[in-house]
């Protein structure tokens, strides 16, 4: 029998595994872009204090940029969190909008309080004392150099999964519903036009092997690869035929001509196998309903 080592990753796995390579980029990313750019702003005010016989020892000056890299640094998980949970589509960006400027305030909010109260503590431990000076002024002059950063992570983060989507492939419906009520018609369709690097094609229906909920896109997976659509799973299962398609999970909705066999498992779940030799899983509510529209499907027997 192989080892457990030895056996595939499921594509629930797969998937995490390329999230986490992902969200690791990212961090480096912008570590690195702020560490560059504090380390660069203590030089140049180095050399500026130096240069115009500015009283500033180096530990103020990077006191203080160290102090406001820090706390930028701690709010931008949340931030690109926003940015995957709320994204600016030409549908959307007008009602979110508001939405990311009452973030920037509270971005600057957090940003300076947290670096001021820092400073205060290490100009405290460095027996000196530390003057923000006019409050009011300083948060406007604080808020007009943060939104700038706020926006242009904003920018750089959906620039970057627009530019995923276009290398990866991104799919639609052939004939999108007008404008008017948040409820999508149900509707079969037999074709999704996926775009790729500027060029369309159709992929059928009948070729989605199955979907899998992914934030504010659906995947959907053809031969061995995934395809975005922008639509809830709930809306997309609305859509296929039942009589093709079965919520297996609340993240999953499997084709079931593809289920090879259905594993039972320990507390009522289960685990599909599928015809490409992947596997998914199978919560215990919806396992019965798989398992009567499987008919046939024999459960695979478990090791052991």
């Amino acid at each position: 029998m192989p080892s457990m080592t030895s056996l595939p990753a499921s594509p629930g796995q797969e998937l995490a595994r390329a999230h986490h390579r992902r969200r690791v980029s990212v961090a480096v990313f912008w570590l690195a872009v702020f560490v560059t750019s504090a380390v660069t702003n203590i030089l140049t005010l180095r050399i500026d204090a130096d240069r115009y016989g500015i009283d500033a020892p180096t530990w103020q000056i990077a006191t203080n940029e160290l102090s406001s890299m820090l706390f930028s640094l701690i709010a931008l998980p949340f931030l690109l969190a926003a940015c995957d949970r709320w994204p600016l589509h030409a549908d959307t960006w007008r009602r979110r909008l508001p939405l990311y400027v009452l973030g920037s305030v509270a971005w600057c909010a957090f940003h300076v309080t947290g670096m001021n109260l820092a400073r205060v503590l290490a100009y405290r431990l460095n027996g000196a004392h530390y003057d923000p000076g006019d409050l009011g002024l300083a948060a406007v002059y604080e808020y007009l150099k943060d939104v700038r950063t706020f926006f242009l992570i904003v920018a750089v983060a959906h620039l970057v999964e627009w530019f995923g989507r276009r290398v990866q492939g991104e799919a639609s419906l052939l004939a999108e519903p007008d404008e008017g009520p948040p409820v999508e018609p149900v509707d079969r369709p037999e074709r999704f036009l996926v775009r790729k690097l500027g060029r369309d094609f159709l992929v059928a229906t009948a070729e989605i092997e199955w979907a899998q909920a992914a934030g504010n896109y659906v995947n959907l997976r053809v031969r061995g690869r995934d395809y975005p659509l922008r639509s809830t799973l709930a809306a997309l299962e609305a859509r296929l035929d039942p009589a093709a398609f079965v919520r297996a999970h609340r993240s999953y909705l499997v084709r079931l001509s593809q289920i090879a066999s259905i594993e039972p498992l320990d507390a009522g779940e289960a685990r599909l196998h599928m015809a490409d030799g992947s596997t998914l899983p199978c919560s215990r509510r919806y396992r019965e309903g798989v398992r009567t529209a499987a008919g046939g499907i024999e459960p695979a027997r478990r090791a052991g």
